[in-house]
């Protein structure tokens, strides 16, 4: 079964540290390109996460937001430089002095100034961490899989039965391809009766036009290659892994034959049918695009 790359998948693991929630989104890509927005705690586990993430998926664009509440308020911590307050008060201390400013100076005020009070976020272990998102990080991965594998199989129902509608106007492509060699010859014949008049024809040259010009548009062996590409499109399908990328390739191939049979046809039905053929392989390559 196909797997689409369009996908979404939100968790919540709630446990005595606290509540981690992982939202993942993924997009077409030719690729896999994961990319992590989470607290800076969390960047010594995502690396693990990474790998998690592409031991399941093969192609896509997957975005993953993680967002933290801790429960317990030792989480942070508030930290003062005792230091850097002093050089400020003493500063001030000198300024007010030298401009015969009154005053004192506070710890409020002091409070204000850059760096002497931070808030910082209290260390955790790798292991914590982990056991922390891990869990957020699977279910969310499920959800994800879950709906890309049901958008695919919601692909893979319309990209068959365009297919096959292909299939069959091949059919009715090939079935009058001695149509545009009669069209021709009766054409030719009736030119050249209307130039010679009451002459009698060569019909021995007009034969050996006709032959030219079959064999100038005889798209035969286009035909054949082009049920060839549609065998193994089919095979493909039922094949497992990432597929999108050879499929993609297989209608290329497709379209490449259509063009072909298209320049050579001298039948209005024919190029009728081409048409139709071209328009549903655009639809089918719009979609195998989106296939992992």
């Amino acid at each position: 079964m196909l797997e689409s790359m369009t996908g979404y998948g939100r968790a919540v693991h709630v446990c005595d540290d606290g509540a981690v929630t992982v939202e993942m989104k993924s997009v077409n890509h030719r690729y896999l390109d994961v990319s992590f927005r989470m607290p800076r705690e969390f960047a010594q586990v995502e690396e693990a996460a990474r790998t998690l993430v592409s031991e399941r998926l093969s192609r896509g664009r997957v975005d993953v937001s993680v967002s933290v509440e801790w429960r317990s308020s030792l989480r942070r911590t508030v930290v003062f430089d005792t230091h850097l307050a002093r050089v400020y008060a003493e500063g001030l201390a000198s300024l007010a002095a030298d401009l015969s400013l009154s005053g004192a100076v506070t710890a409020e005020a002091l409070a204000r100034y850059p760096d002497v009070i931070t808030v910082q976020e209290s260390g955790a272990d790798p292991e914590t961490l982990w056991a922390m998102f891990r869990p957020a990080l699977e279910e969310a991965l499920n959800q994800l899989v879950a709906m890309r594998r049901a958008e695919g199989q919601r692909l893979e129902s319309d990209i068959v039965h365009r297919v096959r509608k292909i299939e069959q106007t091949l059919v009715e492509i090939v079935k009058h391809a001695p149509d545009s060699v009669e069209a021709y010859r009766t054409r030719l014949a009736r030119r050249v009766a209307e130039m010679l008049g009451d002459a009698r024809v060569d019909e021995a040259r007009l034969a050996t036009e006709v032959a030219l010009f079959a064999d100038r548009c005889d798209y035969t062996e286009e035909a054949v290659r082009f049920r060839s590409h549609i065998e193994q499109f089919c095979r493909t399908l039922s094949e497992g892994g990432a597929r999108g990328k050879k499929l993609d390739f297989i209608t290329q191939e497709m379209n490449r034959e259509s063009n072909t049979i298209a320049s050579k046809a001298q039948h209005s039905l024919v190029s009728a049918h081409v048409v139709e053929i071209k328009s549903e392989l655009e639809k089918v390559r719009e979609q195998v695009q989106n296939v992992e």
